[in-house]
């Protein structure tokens, strides 16, 4: 049965979507910005700051949904650029160890929602 996911610890959805669903064991998280949940407003400073925010974003709804960064299972992750690649890698890498890292795709976009820097999803399992 398909379960939506919803905390005040991350930002609310800016359109019509919820911050994750989750389908049995399974948890989908829609894209988190680096929105602060308390202001709804960008974190300021560059990506570095941009990805703890969206990690801590991210954290938050994986605890709503009975489950850590220790079960995800992939990721993909949405860079405005390239050039921001190993910054964005510094912070994640404080996330996700590399020997039990999930999966995951890396991209660069045009532009992402309030012209943030990084965008994060990612699929885990619930404890």
């Amino acid at each position: 049965m398909k379960k939506i996911i919803s905390t005040t610890k991350a930002p609310s959805a800016i359109g019509p979507y919820n911050q994750a669903t989750s389908f049995e064991k399974l948890i989908f998280t829609s894209g988190q910005i680096a929105l602060d949940p308390k202001t709804m407003e960008v974190v300021s400073g560059g990506v570095k700051e941009q990805t703890k925010q969206v990690m801590e974003n991210l954290k938050a709804v994986l605890e709503e949904a009975n489950s850590s960064f220790e079960n995800v299972l992939k990721t993909t992750c949405y860079l405005a650029s390239m050039e921001d690649f190993v910054a964005f890698n510094e912070v994640y890498a404080e996330y996700f160890k590399s020997e039990v890292a999930p999966a995951r795709s890396t991209v660069a976009v045009k532009t992402l929602p309030k012209n943030v820097l990084v965008e994060v999803d990612l699929i885990a399992f619930k404890n």
